[in-house]
C-alpha cells in the first residue's frame, strides 16, 4: 500500500487486522533489506526506503447529534475531526487496541481508517540480539547512510505533556504516544528488565527491595502448582517457568546471580485477563521515573509502588505500614514537568482497594487496624542522607505533617499522573530516623523476615480487588482538558 493511501474498515478487529498485516510487511521488508546489505553490500533502493514506515490509523468523527452520555473517562472525543496516530506492534497491542476502538466506533460512529504513514521505523528497532546484522562488524554510522535510525527530534512526550504543536488543518492525537516513542521504550524495558516486553502484566508492582522478588517468586510459585488463574512465570534472561519449583530447583530460581545483569529485573505471573508483574527498581528518583516512562507505553492498568520507608512520627512502630495519600516532592527530577505546586491527588479506588486488602490480609479492622497502618503525607528526597540536613529539613516536614520518607514513591505517583496510569503507595517502616531507630543487621534481618511477606500479599490483595473496578479505576482525574481519545 503506497504511503498516504487509506483504506476504511467496517470494524475495530478488521482495522488492527490490517494494522498488522502493514506492520508485518513493513519490518520483514526493513529486516531482509539489512540482511541484503549485510550478505551483499546492496543499499535498498528508494522503493524500498518508501516502504520502511510505519501504519497510520485514523479516526474520522463527524458527529450528527448531541454526543453519547458515559462517565468513561477514556474512549471518547472531546470535538468533531480527524484523529491519528502511528502504531507499533499491533499484535502485541491487540487487546488495547479493540479496548480503545470498539466504543469510539460503536458508541460515537466513528469511521476507521488504516494506511501507511510517513514515519520511518528506525532499523534497530528490528533488529534482535542474536541477529546476523549484529556479528557482521558493519557500524552504524555505514548503515545510517542506508537505512532509518532513530532520532530524538521525532521521539517525545509532547502529547502528554500537552506541549504539542496542533495545526487547524492538520489530524488531532488519538494516543498518547506515536510509534517511534512505542518502539523507543520496548528496546528500553528489555534492556532494564531483562525480559521480552511482551511478558509484561498490566497490574505492575514496583518494590525498592530485592527480599520482595524473593518473596514473590516463592508466591508464584504456589499459584503455579495450584487451581488458580495463573498460567506461566516469566523471570529475567526470558526464562518461562510453567509449573511449580521446590527444593533446589526453587532456590536455584531465586539465585541472584543469574538477575544482577539487569539493572532493574522483573518478573511476570501470566493470566488471562491480565497478570502481576513486579519491578525491582533499585533506589532513587532517576530509577522510579526511568522505568516508569517505559512502561507506561504499555498502558497499565496501575502502579502500585510497596516499598520501604522511614518513619516519622514517635508513635509508628517498625512494620508498620504507611498509605500515602498526598506527597511532599523532593525528588526534582519531575520538576520541569510536573511542577512541585501542582497537587498530586490520591485516587480513591486505589487508596480503598489498599486499605481493605491491607484489612483482609492482617486480620484487622478498626482501631486495630489504625494502629497498623497510618495514611498520610510521604516525604519522597532525592538525597539518601538527608538527615544530615536535619536543621534544615525539619521546617518542612512539620508544615507538611508527613509522616514518612523515601525516595520512590512521590515520583512514581507524579509521573502516573502525567502519563496518565493510575497509582499508589504502600510502604512499610523500616526504621525511624529522627527517633534512634535506624536499620542495624540483626534488627533488620528480623524486620524482613516478619514484615516483607506481608506486605506482599497486601499488594497483591489489592491488585486482586482492583481487577474488578477498572472503569472506575482509569478515572477522569487523570486525564486533560484536550485529551487524546486513547486512554
Amino acid at each position: 500500500m503506497p504511503t498516504g493511501l487509506f483504506r476504511t474498515y467496517d470494524s475495530p478487529a478488521a482495522a488492527v487486522d490490517a494494522l498488522d498485516a502493514l506492520h508485518r510487511q513493513a519490518t520483514e521488508r526493513l529486516r531482509a533489506a539489512l540482511l541484503r546489505y549485510v550478505r551483499e553490500r546492496v543499499p535498498p533502493s528508494v522503493e524500498d526506503r518508501m516502504a520502511f514506515r510505519y501504519p497510520e490509523l485514523r479516526l474520522i468523527y463527524q458527529p450528527t447529534g448531541l454526543p453519547p452520555a458515559t462517565r468513561r473517562a477514556y474512549a471518547k472525543f472531546q470535538r468533531a475531526g480527524v484523529y491519528s496516530t502511528t502504531i507499533t506492534q499491533p499484535d502485541g497491542f491487540r487487546d488495547y487496541l479493540m479496548e480503545q476502538l470498539a466504543p469510539l466506533a460503536g458508541d460515537y460512529g466513528a469511521r476507521i481508517e488504516v494506511g501507511l504513514s510517513r514515519q520511518d521505523i528506525p532499523y534497530p528497532y528490528v533488529i534482535d540480539g542474536d541477529d546476523e546484522l549484529g556479528r557482521a562488524g558493519i557500524s552504524p554510522a555505514e548503515l545510517a547512510r542506508f537505512f532509518p535510525i532513530p532520532r530524538l527530534s521525532e521521539v517525545g512526550d509532547e502529547i502528554a505533556d500537552g506541549t504539542f504543536g496542533l495545526s487547524e488543518d492538520g489530524p488531532r492525537p488519538l494516543a498518547l504516544f506515536d510509534a517511534a516513542r512505542v518502539d523507543y521504550s520496548l528496546k528500553r524495558l528489555i534492556h532494564y528488565t531483562g525480559t521480552h516486553w511482551g511478558a509484561v502484566q498490566p497490574y505492575i508492582l514496583l518494590t525498592n527491595y530485592h527480599r520482595y522478588v524473593d518473596q514473590f517468586v516463592r508466591w508464584a510459585m504456589a499459584q503455579l502448582g495450584g487451581h488458580t488463574r495463573f498460567t506461566h512465570l516469566t523471570l529475567p534472561g526470558n526464562v518461562v517457568v510453567r509449573a511449580p519449583a521446590t527444593g533446589a530447583a526453587l532456590e536455584k530460581l531465586l539465585d541472584v546471580a543469574a538477575w544482577s545483569r539487569f539493572q532493574m529485573p522483573a518478573f511476570h505471573l501470566a493470566a488471562p485477563g491480565g497478570g502481576i508483574t513486579l519491578v525491582n527498581i533499585g533506589v532513587g528518583p532517576s530509577n522510579a521515573k526511568n522505568i516508569t516512562d517505559h512502561l507506561a507505553v504499555l498502558r497499565p492498568h496501575v502502579f502500585l509502588m510497596i516499598g520501604h520507608c522511614g518513619g516519622l512520627r514517635q508513635s509508628q512502630q517498625i512494620g508498620d505500614y504507611v498509605l500515602a495519600h498526598a506527597y511532599l516532592r523532593q525528588d526534582r527530577i519531575l520538576d520541569a514537568l510536573v511542577p512541585p505546586e501542582i497537587p498530586i491527588p490520591a485516587l480513591a479506588e486505589v487508596q480503598v482497594a489498599l486499605q481493605e486488602a491491607a484489612a483482609l490480609v492482617t486480620g484487622e479492622r478498626g482501631d486495630g487496624l489504625k494502629s497498623r497502618l497510618r495514611t498520610g503525607t510521604v516525604v519522597t528526597n532525592d538525597d539518601r542522607n538527608w538527615e544530615l540536613r536535619w536543621s534544615q529539613e525539619r521546617h518542612r516536614i512539620n508544615l507538611s505533617r508527613a509522616i514518612a520518607v523515601d525516595m520512590e514513591s512521590g515520583t512514581i505517583a507524579a509521573n502516573g499522573y502525567r502519563l496518565r496510569v493510575p497509582y499508589g503507595t504502600l510502604l512499610c517502616v523500616s526504621d525511624k530516623p529522627l527517633h534512634g531507630e535506624i536499620k542495624l543487621p540483626g534488627a533488620a534481618n528480623a524486620f524482613y523476615q516478619r514484615a516483607v511477606g506481608q506486605h506482599l500479599d497486601i499488594g497483591l490483595k489489592a491488585v486482586d480487588l482492583l481487577r474488578g473496578q477498572l472503569d472506575q479505576l482509569h478515572t477522569r482525574k487523570l486525564r486533560s482538558f484536550d485529551e487524546p481519545p486513547f486512554r
